[in-house]
Parts: structure tokens; sequence; C-alpha cells
């Protein structure tokens, strides 16, 4: 897919610089299309020197430049940005929002116009161009909207959609998960160390072993259990792990860690 609109960014931090990169790098439009506007001067200098893009003074300029716009500021900047672009903007404008827990009906509000608004929940791997992002679209977005969404957004990694009130559920799984595989990831490599194990091999081996297993799982389309069965033999060494990893609840705490999260999701943008 290649667009053939510019698109507008509404601020131009890192989730910002990882989706132009990969809107770029994917082919679906020339950095000279792609306008940014920010309140740091000095961050839109460095991404027009970076990367190409065209710097916009304001956030009303910006909406003579793009039709598709994309919110990319934290959450507690949303209502500057709106206040800013709701006297320019048209129905012919399309928002795509970053921005967690603003809601679309949230958006759709505060413009007082049928503007198609989707919002999305990436998660920060989408810097290094491996994310995943759930994608749930406002009252008046429809499969148009959906399909360029799913264009930007498969550009830095895998891309889901889910009914809008399962973004808290996204946010408490893929939004805090890479948190909860940095720290297995950490542990693993604590315990190669603890067995005898040079830190930069144990760390090597805990972080291909973790990227194969997701691998494994991806490409041979088994379920979990049964790729563990396979490890996992009578009276062997991997059934004894197994047997710790129950002890010390590791899949509850799991499961709680997800839940805990996605209960504070909806504690913070309730």
């Amino acid at each position: 897919m290649e667009f053939s609109t510019s698109i507008g960014f509404l601020g131009g931090g890192v989730m910002a610089e990882a989706l132009i990169t990969g809107i770029i790098k994917s082919g679906l439009l020339s950095a000279d299309k792609i306008f940014v506007s920010d309140i740091n001067y000095e961050r839109l200098n460095t991404l027009k020197r970076k990367i190409g893009i065209q710097v916009v003074n304001s956030n009303a300029e910006i909406l003579k430049k793009a039709e598709l716009l994309i919110i990319a500021v934290k959450p507690h900047a949303v209502d500057q940005v709106l206040n800013d672009i709701k006297d320019e903007i048209t129905p012919s404008h399309e928002i795509i929002s970053i921005a967690a827990g603003i809601k679309t009906s949230y958006i759709e509000s505060h413009l007082n116009k049928k503007v198609p608004v989707i919002r999305v929940m990436p998660n920060t791997p989408c810097l290094v161009r491996s994310g995943v992002s759930a994608i749930s679209c406002g009252a008046y977005a429809g499969a148009e909207q959906e399909s360029k969404a799913k264009a930007i957004f498969e550009s830095v990694g895998h891309v889901v959609f889910v009914e809008e009130k399962l973004l808290d559920a996204v946010t408490g799984l893929s939004g805090s998960g890479p948190a909860y595989m940095y720290i297995i990831l950490e542990a693993l490599s604590d315990a190669g160390v603890s067995v005898g194990l040079p830190r930069d091999i144990a760390m090597s081996l805990a972080l291909h072993t973790m990227i194969g297993s997701a691998k494994m799982v991806l490409e041979t389309k088994k379920h979990p259990a049964e790729l563990k069965d396979m490890v996992t033999t009578p009276a062997g060494t991997t059934i004894a792990g197994i047997r710790e990893l129950e002890r010390g609840k590791l899949r509850s705490t799991l499961i709680d860690a997800v839940t805990a999260a996605t209960l504070r999701s909806k504690q913070l943008f309730s």
C-alpha cells in the first residue's frame, strides 16, 4: 500500500520517530510528505536533520498540510492539541491517536465534527520494528481508515484489531509485557551466572533462547504446551526445572501481573 496523501504528526517524540521511520522504510510515504509539529523546536530540528521530515510551527498549521493526523503526545497534552486543531479540522481529516487511555469518543466530542478517529495501543518494540499494536475504531471510522492504520503500524511490527473496551487489557499484556520479558531475561541470565557461566555467555544464551522459543510458536503454529512437552523428557532436567517454576508460581504470578496492569490502566484513564 502506498499513501497518496501527506501525514501530519502532532508530537515528535520517540514513538512518532519510530512510526515515521517505519512509514518511510516500508515505502508508504516519502519523508518530504511527512509533517511534524512539537513544542520542542530542538527535537523538530533533530528529526528534520536525521530523517528529512517537514517541520511545522503549530498544530493548527499542520491541518493545512495533511489530512491524516497522528496524535503522538502524552495523554496530559491531548486537550491542548485538540483545542489547537478543533477550529481548523474538517470531516475530510482523519485522526489516529496513540495517546494512552484517551478514548475515541473523548476526541470526537472535543472536535464537534464527524471526524474519523482511530485509537492505537502500540508497545516499545515498535522502536526496532518488532512491536505489536492493537487498533480500535471510533464511531465515524470505517474500512478505509482501518486499512491506513493497519499499513502504518504493520510498518513497525504486528497488528491486531480489538474492541476499544479491550484496550486496557491490551495495555496490561502487550503494552506492559516487554517489561515482564526483560525481567525474565535478566533472571535467566543471572541464573546462568549462578551456575558458573560468564555473564556475556549467559545473557546471549538467555536472549536467543527467548527469541527462538517465540519463533517456534509463530512458525510451527503449535500450542506452547505442546512445544514444552517436546523438550520435557521423563525424569529429565527440564521437568526438574519446570517443577521449580510451578513451586514458585511463575504462571500465576504472570497472570496476576497482567491483571494488575489492566486494572491500573482502567483506574488511570477512567
